[in-house]
């Protein structure tokens, strides 16, 4: 990889930010690589944050491992974008921290701590990087329903998060208080604003803008304090293997399968960019490098104790809308990141943001996240077969982990039967999404249902 090249050019001009291989000038492709950054910073970054805070960690590891969540996607997007060998899919795909495994990172660290978390995640990506080298041979068994279903529940199962830290976050004193919900309430009003009536970078940033309005409402409440910043060093090392590495069977196949369904939202991705910006299909190599940048980014991000990466749909939107597809512009962006992440005062103004604010935010990202499974799903003949699937994957998936008691007693039993129950049902997203999985491989298609 010759990063030179990547980052200078004699002759540019401006119509080559419309050029996969474009280098327009600096002043061009800085504010266009920016806009990326801004579109995702709080997406890549809240995960993290959230789990940090669940799972108890003082500030001073918040602080370090939003740094190393934002140094883990710089490189993940560079690798995206300048393959290593068959590793990457050479298009403007930005990567970041995903969602998709908070919920069972949750789990895991309440169980086994950051460790088992990064254990998890490491042995994990080795999934996926068997789904990049045979995806375009297996694609056909991830149809829209299961992977809709499986999305829906990401969506779902984390809702109660956005409602939790909008009242303040579990166990705060001031839990429930009249001024956590205002705050909260006009932190999500301000981004649904942005979005609804902003246009370019207003409207791509509205999550970000969101943060910032209502971090300043939140000021007079009191909600705020400068320790962190004033506490944080000025300069950081990325450290590997900071919390050291455990490695637990249920945590990795709980990872494993989110890492199924993470490799399925990155072809979308990668089908994404190459028809809004370029106006073609992805070609097999390309969805092939792009999952294995995604499995790979992963477990760069896992050494470097931040979450799994993926690639961030909200930055397929910026290249549809804006046909900007030069790799070098989002080049820009990722070396910003990680810039940023050697120096932990930068990440100390993000660990500041009270908890209503960031729950008023969570709200909509949770939210649309449902909305995409849904949006999948409906692309489904759900009066036959489908309609089937759909409703037993709700059932059983969805009904059984409604009621932990009930999880609960599988864990009591020492049989083989009993462990294997309470793996299943630890968590909607496997329950649900192996349900519909096994369904749409042996119910007939050519019946009526």
């Amino acid at each position: 990889m010759d990063f030179k090249s990547i980052f200078w050019k004699k002759e540019r001009d401006e119509e080559t930010p419309f050029e996969l291989d474009g280098k327009p000038s600096l002043k061009i492709a800085l504010p266009l690589g920016l806009q990326h950054i801004l579109a995702m910073f709080a997406g890549n970054l809240a995960p993290i944050l959230i789990l940090s805070r669940v799972i108890g960690l003082d500030v001073a590891d918040q602080i370090f491992l939003i740094q190393m969540a934002m140094f883990a996607s710089g490189i993940a997007t560079l690798i995206q974008l300048y393959p290593l060998g068959k590793i990457g899919s050479r298009l403007p795909i930005v990567m970041g921290t995903s969602f998709s495994f908070l919920g069972v990172a949750i789990v895991v660290g309440f169980d086994y701590g950051l460790a088992g978390v990064f254990g998890a995640a490491l042995v994990g990506s080795v999934v996926e990087i068997v789904l990049g080298f045979t995806m375009p041979y297996i694609r056909k068994y991830f149809t829209p329903l299961i992977t809709g279903i499986v999305v829906l529940g990401i969506g779902f199962s984390l809702l109660h998060v956005g409602v939790d830290y909008i009242a303040g976050g579990v166990g705060a004193e001031s839990w429930a208080e009249w001024q956590n919900l205002l705050v909260g309430m006009l932190t999500l009003l301000i981004m649904l604003g942005f979005n609804i009536f902003g246009k370019g970078m207003w409207k791509s940033s509205a999550i970000l803008l969101g943060l910032f309005f209502g971090f300043l409402i939140s000021i007079p409440f009191g909600m705020v304090t400068t320790d962190a910043i004033q506490a944080a060093d000025w300069f950081l090392i990325p450290t590997p293997f900071k919390y050291g590495i455990e490695f637990h069977w249920d945590a990795i196949f709980l990872f494993g399968a989110i890492y199924i369904i993470t490799a399925i939202e990155t072809v979308g991705d990668c089908s994404g960019v190459a028809l809004g910006g370029m106006d073609r299909e992805a070609t097999s190599d390309e969805i092939s490098g792009s999952i294995l940048a995604d499995a790979f980014g992963s477990t760069f991000a896992a050494i470097f104790n931040a979450l799994p990466n993926t690639s961030f749909s909200q930055n397929v939107g910026i290249v549809s809308m804006t046909k900007v597809i030069s790799r070098y512009v989002v080049a820009l962006g990722a070396g910003s990141l990680i810039i940023a992440a050697f120096f932990p005062k930068f990440g100390a103004m993000f660990v500041t943001i009270p908890n209503p604010v960031l729950g008023g935010v969570l709200i909509l990202i949770f939210g649309i996240i449902a909305v995409n499974g849904v949006r999948m799903i409906a692309q489904s003949d759900l009066a036959g077969r489908d309609g089937l699937i759909l409703a037993l994957a709700f059932g059983v998936g969805f009904g059984v982990t409604s009621v932990p008691s009930l999880v609960a007693e599988f864990a009591e039993g020492g049989v083989m039967a009993n462990r294997f129950l309470e793996w299943y049902f630890a968590d909607t997203l496997i329950a649900a999404g192996l349900l519909a999985f096994f369904l749409n491989l042996v119910l007939p298609k050519d019946r009526e249902y």
